[in-house]
């Protein structure tokens, strides 16, 4: 009986365990591989190979040993299948009713995910209730569906690995879970690169030939389901060999030898992705152009005064110990603001605010998420390829401004809307020295309003003004970081505040309502003793949107940014290209504070500043001077666009606009700048030359 039970999974395993072998197979002989091969270590590869092959699909057909698990005749007995049948309506109308439901805060597609699966679950569990002697039939069509997704993923994995190697002769690494986060871009890929309709129509004739072949062979295993004891004893088992799985897989990956192509083939692709999507980084010095280390070195720390990595700041003047609450703004592109063009009058507190402040006007976000942003506000270094630092396992003891704050004795905290567990932000700022207020620290009566990402803003504005006060109580100076959380999707928000509903759920509506609660903590810090001894810094974390013409179009990084102080900033704008990572240096030196630093960002207003700015996906990393943009992406490919300004009735300096042509021939120069800085970056964070 047993061995009759799990046909399908014998079938579907020798299906995917000879899709596995045609790949190997096909990558020894692939030109990309470059390697030679002896008799033994092809055997060695294959058969190592086999066990992981054999251990993955253990842990792959999870989903099909429940959709077994669940088969039964008896839950559509009364009253059994009537509650059931029930609690499905119910649930189905939840989703599709229910204002604020969970899947609706989200937001994005989640809802019509939820809503399409609850009903077509309700839709089949019905007909199989009420139609009776039509319940073999219908599992059969169920059961037909359920093969033929998985034939179809087999299949599409084995093309997809097949594509990948043939572009970076490796199984999958971080690159293809970027693959995932940039879809619109990697479709419109494929889309140019391939022979899509022959290609997808193969997939599909192949799929159904297959399926229908398993499901030929396996049917007649649904006439006769186990009875619950004999399901218990498949269910046992199964759960053994996970286990065994799970174990044996991690001790797969470890084994390498002295070829690395061998390596890579004897591998499976899946924990490879996994371990990518995991571990989030991309390992520079495999993927990227690369010039001597030393060299590369010598050039970044040119821009130095003391070109050494760790560099004593000497102020000229006696040292200013002023509160500093830096704010980043979740997703404020420079093109909200009326400063930047924008008609809609969304931002009318902030553009009043930039008139009063040191309005920093030309410059760039490092990338395009929270993470990227608290990163470079922080750490004040380029970006990296792979995952933002504070989503890395090292992430802890780093040089940071709370760091340099610290060492002048100052109260340290980092202020979220939501729970800081999100995005590692708590094991990050905690690791770093942080005190952290989030979501965590509220009394129900506190929240007016929360969506899945938070409180609203204005909540978290008036915990913030409690937060310092108590900490203005204590005689020390304060430095308080707060990431806000209102403009993100679903954009909702207390009704009543703004003239766009919290029902909109717009983005205007969002960036409005952001403007508003920053309007509201403005109006009370006036009020406070502390206010006048305050330097705010107030910036973007990131852009919008980041997709474009070209990989790294110049205006989805281009964010608004202000410091404003009461008698201490003098209002002006500074309109010299500039990173996110300047603008701490920059501060500290307007605070005249003499420090050890390791920030790679530099003070703007020092002689030796050169207008520069890092701007970067997961595998784009883009260097912006002198009307360039140099961008080197894997494997070791760099190229250059010449940057010229579209014309517009704005004043220069809040221009956003640029044509990037792409030119045949790079400036060798600024290429190697490019990869001076990325490769130093890089060299430094893993040798841990960035710690404190």
């Amino acid at each position: 009986m047993f061995l009759k039970k799990i046909k399908p999974f014998l079938y579907l395993g020798i299906f995917y365990l000879l899709i596995s072998l045609i790949i190997r197979t096909v990558f020894f002989f692939h030109p990309i591989t470059t390697a030679s091969f002896e008799f033994f270590e092809v055997i060695k590869v294959l058969l190592v190979g086999l066990v992981n092959d054999i251990f993955v699909f253990v842990l792959a057909s999870t989903i099909l040993a429940l959709y077994f698990l669940f088969l039964s005749n008896s839950k559509y007995k009364k009253p059994y299948g009537y509650i059931i049948f029930g609690a499905l309506v119910l649930f189905f109308l939840y989703i599709w009713l229910i204002p604020n439901n969970i899947f609706k805060q989200y937001g994005g597609s989640v809802t019509e995910i939820a809503l399409a699966f609850v009903g077509i679950k309700t839709f089949f569990f019905g007909l199989m209730l009420f139609l009776p002697t039509q319940r073999i039939k219908i599992r059969n069509v169920l059961y037909f569906i359920t093969l033929l997704l998985y034939v179809l993923v087999i299949i599409f994995n084995g093309v997809s690995e097949y594509f990948f190697y043939n572009e970076f002769g490796v199984r999958y690494n971080f690159i293809a879970v970027d693959y995932l986060i940039y879809t619109n871009e990697v479709i419109g890929n494929i889309m140019e690169s391939y022979p899509v309709v022959p290609l997808f129509s193969g997939i599909m004739i192949v799929t159904l030939a297959i399926t229908w072949f398993i499901y030929k062979k396996t049917k007649d295993e649904l006439l006769e389901l186990p009875d619950f004891k004999q399901k218990m004893v498949l269910l046992g088992t199964f759960i053994v060999l996970c286990a065994l799985s799970s174990l044996a897989i991690p001790s797969l990956m470890q084994l390498k030898s002295d070829n690395v192509f061998a390596d890579e083939i004897e591998a499976n692709g899946l924990p490879k992705f996994y371990w990518a999507f995991t571990h989030n980084e991309l390992d520079y010095f495999q993927f990227y152009s690369q010039i001597n280390q030393q060299q590369a070195e010598k050039n970044f720390l040119s821009q130095y005064p003391q070109q050494t990595l760790s560099r004593n700041i000497v102020a000229e003047q006696p040292e200013v110990k002023k509160n500093v609450v830096l704010i980043s703004i979740e997703s404020l592109s420079a093109d909200f603001m009326e400063h930047y063009g924008n008609t809609q009058k969304i931002t009318p507190f902030l553009d009043s605010l930039a008139n009063k402040s040191l309005m920093l006007t030309n410059l760039y976000a490092t990338g395009n998420r929270t993470v990227r942003g608290l990163e470079a506000l922080t750490l004040c270094i380029p970006p990296t390829a792979g995952e933002s630092i504070i989503k890395r396992n090292d992430n802890k003891n780093k040089f940071t401004t709370g760091s340099v704050f610290k060492s002048k004795g100052y109260d340290v905290k980092f202020l979220y809307g939501g729970y800081s567990y999100f995005d590692n932000m708590q094991d990050f700022f905690g690791g770093n020295g942080y005190g952290i207020v989030d979501r965590n620290n509220f009394k129900p009566e506190e929240i007016t309003f929360a969506n899945v990402w938070g409180v609203a803003d204005e909540d978290m504005a008036r915990k913030a003004i409690q937060v310092m006060n108590a900490e203005a109580k204590s005689g020390k100076p304060f430095f308080n970081h707060w990431m806000t959380v209102s403009n993100h999707r679903p954009f909702t928000y207390p009704d009543g505040r703004i003239d766009i509903p919290g029902t909109s759920k717009s983005r205007e509506g969002g960036v409005k309502y952001t403007d508003y609660s920053l309007k509201l903590f403005f109006d009370m810090a006036k009020k406070q003793e502390w206010y006048k001894n305050t330097v705010f810094v107030i910036i973007a974390d990131h852009c919008a949107s980041s997709a474009g013409k070209t990989e790294l179009p110049m205006d989805k990084y281009r964010i608004p940014a202000m410091i404003f102080s009461e008698g201490f900033i003098q209002p002006q704008k500074f309109d010299k290209l500039m990173s996110q990572i300047d603008v701490m240096p920059t501060l500290f030196g307007l605070l005249n504070f003499s420090y050890q630093s390791k920030f790679l960002g530099q003070d703007v207003f020092t002689k030796e500043f050169q207008p520069k700015a890092y701007i970067a996906t997961y595998q784009d990393l883009g260097f912006v001077k002198d009307d360039r943009l140099t961008i080197i992406s894997p494997v070791k490919k760099a190229k250059q666009y010449s940057l010229e300004l579209e014309k517009s009735d704005l004043a220069p300096e809040f221009k956003l606009y640029y044509n990037e042509k792409l030119l045949k021939s790079t400036d060798q120069k600024l290429v190697d700048d490019a990869i001076s800085a990325y490769q130093s970056t890089s060299y430094w964070l893993k040798t841990k030359q960035l710690n404190r």
